[in-house]
């Protein structure tokens, strides 16, 4: 059986901080980079070089960066890249194009993963669909994602919430048509998928209902993924989320509706 990876969490927040016991309870080492904000006055070049050398120094091989999004993220994979190390990256994916490709680039250059940890996608049931379903065509999604949680990180509840769905519509029924997309902080919790075929619903998922172990699935995917598997939750899938996700707001700005 091959040694489970040493893992780096950055980040001091509720989620590093779950993420840390998760990963230490799943039987893997696991250190923090707390220190990952990047100073008032600190110059990115030195920003890049203190991270790359904490990455390095931690002597982990896979990187988990539970920090909002920013600036900071690309400047923090390519750190973590250069040192040697995969990374795993908290949803929402807001990097342009330009960032992403250019972190492929380096990513393919190092042999190095970046997985985007959009966890409801491997929920059993949206695995099923992504086999049943195939591509979704003829078909309209919709989707619901409320959390009785304020808004923490100052996002927009389409941008942070409706990620999830986002990114459930593009691994599994990327060609259907969009009929709903509703997110909302500080309501009653409700995060649900649907299908429909000619105005009929045909297939619902309450991602709520289970208490499948999808982060640990996910962990366990990421793991297989840098011995050779395949591994479709990268940086090329979350920036089709997030064209998908833009398109979907250029569209309702301009006329409410399914795209």
């Amino acid at each position: 059986m091959a040694e489970l990876p040493f893992y780096v969490i950055a980040g001091r927040g509720r989620w590093a901080l779950r993420m840390k016991s998760l990963l230490a309870g799943e039987g893997r080492k696991v250190t923090s980079l707390e220190q990952t904000r990047r100073g008032a006055s600190e110059e990115e070049p030195s920003y890049h070089t203190r991270l790359l050398e904490s990455f390095a120094a931690s002597g982990a091989q896979i990187a988990w960066l539970c920090v909002p999004p920013g600036g900071h993220v690309p400047v923090m994979i390519k750190a973590a890249i250069e040192a040697g190390l995969h990374v795993i990256l908290e949803k929402p994916w807001l990097c342009s194009s330009e960032d992403t490709h250019r972190l492929l680039t380096i990513a393919k250059a190092k042999q190095m993963l970046v997985a985007i940890h959009y966890e409801y996608c491997l929920l059993e049931k949206v695995e099923s669909w992504r086999r049943e379903w195939n591509d979704g065509s003829g078909l309209r999604f919709g989707g619901r994602m409320k959390t009785s949680r304020p808004d923490h990180i100052g996002l927009p509840a389409l941008d942070n919430l409706g990620s999830h769905l986002f990114a459930i519509h593009e691994y599994c029924v990327a060609n259907s048509s969009i009929s709903e997309m509703d997110c909302e902080y500080e309501r009653p919790n409700e995060r649900r998928v649907w299908l429909e075929k000619q105005h009929t619903r045909i297939a619902e998922i309450d991602l709520l209902a289970g208490k499948e172990p999808i982060i640990q699935r996910f962990i366990v995917r990421v793991e297989a993924a840098i011995r050779g598997a395949d591994f479709p939750l990268g940086l090329d899938f979350a920036l089709r989320v997030a064209e998908r996700a833009e398109v979907w707001k250029e569209t309702q700005a301009s006329r409410p509706g399914e795209f």
